[in-house]
């Protein structure tokens, strides 16, 4: 039976732009109160506060924390924080783990490239990209802030199983990522609790533009998708209010396509 998600919490984690930004705005939408943590200059603070103002014009609460996501010292400083904000109205009904931080660099050196890619390089995508959604969990867990009912959600993408020579690190991460989300989605599954990887299909965000092959990426991945457009972020915030309107912890450990049937497409011949 699916349920009115009004007055809830969500957290999201990258929730300044891109996929965390349009599903933070989605969940507002359906009645959502919204935290958001979020790592930006100076430069956006204009921005980012319109984004909050925006939010709250759909009736909702919004307390945004500009911090660094993967700090253990974040989480000391936020999670009491939130427990204040909602353990008296059911906790976080719905994490979201969109966070886009890694490094893009080849593992060896190549024509365009002077240096390959170093350990510390790698370890930090891991901890940003994959690591982190464990450690937020353990968290929240031991808060009692997630709680029978809640979803959790860590956005992947099809880098996981394609080759770009710059993706590595991050290919790494959100290989981790989905394998994380299986283990948790069976120790959690006692108390109620889903976890699943939402594996977008190719979306125009800040953080695919940092990518140096994005330019012939996105043209192909338009090419391949059936619906004739990529992959927008709303079409991810729909998907997330969807599957949060049940109470059931059925649907979980899955990496589930949010994509256009862009991935299928491209693996043969259609229309």
């Amino acid at each position: 039976m699916l349920k009115s998600l009004e007055g809830s919490w969500c957290l999201v984690l990258g929730a300044s732009s891109g996929i965390g930004r349009a599903i933070a705005l989605g969940l507002a939408e359906e009645g959502v109160h919204v935290a958001g943590v979020h790592f930006d200059t100076a430069a956006r603070e204009d921005e980012v506060a319109r984004l909050v103002e925006d939010i709250r014009g759909k009736g909702v609460e919004a307390r945004f924390f500009n911090a660094n996501a993967a700090s253990r010292a974040t989480r000391a400083d936020i999670v009491p924080e939130l427990a204040e904000l909602t353990g008296a109205t059911g906790g976080i009904r719905i994490l979201v783990h969109s966070l886009a931080f890694g490094s893009l660099v080849p593992f060896l050196p190549r024509e365009g490239w002077e240096k390959q890619i170093s350990g510390r390089q790698i370890e930090m995508t891991l901890d940003v990209m994959a690591h982190s959604l464990v450690h937020w969990t353990q968290d929240l867990v031991a808060a009692n802030l997630l709680r029978s009912g809640s979803k959790v959600y860590a956005m992947t993408s099809a880098g996981t199983s394609q080759h770009l020579p710059s993706y590595g690190a991050v290919s790494a991460a959100k290989s981790a990522l989905e394998s994380h989300v299986r283990q948790l989605a069976c120790e959690l599954a006692t108390s109620g609790i889903a976890v699943n990887a939402l594996r977008a299909g190719t979306t125009v965000t800040p953080a695919l533009r940092r990518i140096p092959e994005h330019a012939g990426y996105i043209e192909r991945a338009a090419e391949n998708n059936p619906h004739g457009r990529l992959t927008r972020p709303e079409d991810v915030a729909d998907a997330v209010a969807l599957l949060s309107r049940t109470e059931s912890s059925w649907l979980t450990g899955n990496t589930i396509g949010v994509d256009g049937a862009e991935l299928h497409a491209a693996a043969g011949a259609w229309g």
